[in-house]
């Protein structure tokens, strides 16, 4: 019997393996060298964790920078209106797909070229905004992962509440790519005994501490700060002075909490790069991006800190800290 179990284990780990064989396969035989434009928001070291995953994919599936495979990363480290040059640029080194992260800089590969292949992790509503027809035929040249912030902002709230019941007076930080988060948000604590004191940033780069001062002297006691693509680069700073202030401080990614941050939920980031490798393989093997549906991820995470939790004085509930994925000490 227990040799029958092992084989049946084998045969299952095999056809898992097998899976990757015919896009490795076709990467190897293939002797092109392809170039793929990254556009992001963040520059390269801040987002190299996130890169890695996506190389790692990439490699596993026969795609090896140095061999057959190069990456021209650009990033508008926080600047919008670079989006638009950064996009014509990757376009004129004829790169052979571009891969982008946020929906300002998905907007702008698109306007940019009608042709390359883009694969985009987009926040909100993808079909709403005009990068695609619909999720399961997009159509056109771009396709890839796209996630609904407003629904985590509503989630976030939840947990906050949870880990501080004695506390009512919440600050939320925000601009205008969060706007439709700020609004769920929003929704979500009219029937809870939350009082919202949203603070809204204008014109990146944003003046982090100059907002920090402002919440904690309207009497803030604790912070939700929402997912915008030009809050990530300086994510090490706002996380400072939320401890600075000692302001509990909820964030979207759990990069947030790895820099001092205090609790994260969302998306987890490393499995979404993983999934954007997997669409790149599949198109650079010759799958059309129109017939590739777009994804919406599965996997959601909630990472707290607890050195910072000392740091700032308050003690998480047992309760969270048996729901966390991760809790880092």
């Amino acid at each position: 019997m227990a040799s029958h179990i092992e084989r049946r284990k084998f045969l299952a780990t095999l056809g898992g393996a097998a899976a990757s064989w015919p896009l490795a396969a076709r990467a190897q035989q293939d002797s092109k060298v392809y170039r793929i434009g990254m556009l992001e928001t963040t520059s390269q070291i801040a987002n190299e964790t996130n890169l890695n995953a996506f190389r790692e994919r990439l490699r596993e599936l026969g795609y090896v920078e140095g061999r057959n495979l190069v990456i021209d990363y650009r990033s508008a480290e926080g600047q919008p209106d670079r989006f638009p040059a950064l996009a014509s640029e990757l376009v004129g080194l004829k790169a052979d797909l571009i891969t982008t992260r946020g929906t300002p800089a998905v907007l702008a590969a698109k306007n940019a070229t009608s042709t390359i292949p883009v694969v985009m992790t987009a926040i909100g509503e993808a079909v709403q905004t005009g990068v695609v027809a619909s999720i399961a035929r997009p159509g056109g040249n771009i396709t890839g992962v796209f996630y609904r912030q407003p629904e985590l902002a509503a989630k976030q709230l939840e947990i906050l509440t949870q880990a501080f019941p004695e506390r009512s007076r919440l600050a939320v930080l925000y601009d205008t790519n969060s706007a439709d988060q700020f609004s769920a948000a929003e929704a979500g604590a009219s029937s809870t005994r939350l009082k919202l004191q949203p603070l809204k940033l204008e014109k990146p780069p944003y003046d982090f501490a100059a907002a920090f001062q402002t919440m904690a002297q309207r009497g803030a006691q604790m912070v939700l700060v929402l997912s915008s693509p030009f809050f990530v680069e300086r994510r090490p700073e706002v996380a400072t002075l939320a401890i600075k202030h000692r302001l509990p401080t909820m964030f979207v990614f759990r990069s947030y909490v790895a820099a001092g941050g205090l609790m994260s939920y969302g998306v987890e980031q490393l499995a979404m790069y993983r999934r954007i490798g997997v669409y790149v393989a599949k198109i650079l093997n010759g799958t059309k991006p129109a017939d590739l549906p777009v994804e919406q991820p599965t996997k959601f995470e909630l990472v707290v800190n607890l050195k910072t939790a000392k740091e700032i004085g308050v003690e998480l509930p047992t309760s969270i800290l048996l729901r966390a994925d991760e809790v880092i000490e």
